[in-house]
């Protein structure tokens, strides 16, 4: 999200452009954390993915 403020903007602009980008919901990535559940260690895979270019 982009929030423009010009130059010359009142006090009360301001604080109203940053209460919108505020009253956002976050993002919660804890909520991801361990979720994604794997076969094969990750470097594996990693050097599989990489020796595809070859």
């Amino acid at each position: 999200m982009v929030t423009v403020i010009k130059k010359g903007s009142d006090k009360k602009e301001i604080e109203k452009a940053l209460s919108k980008a505020k009253s956002k919901k976050n993002f919660d990535a804890q909520k991801y954390c361990g979720a994604l559940n794997l076969k094969e260690d990750p470097q594996v895979i990693q050097k599989a993915m990489r020796n595809e270019w070859k």
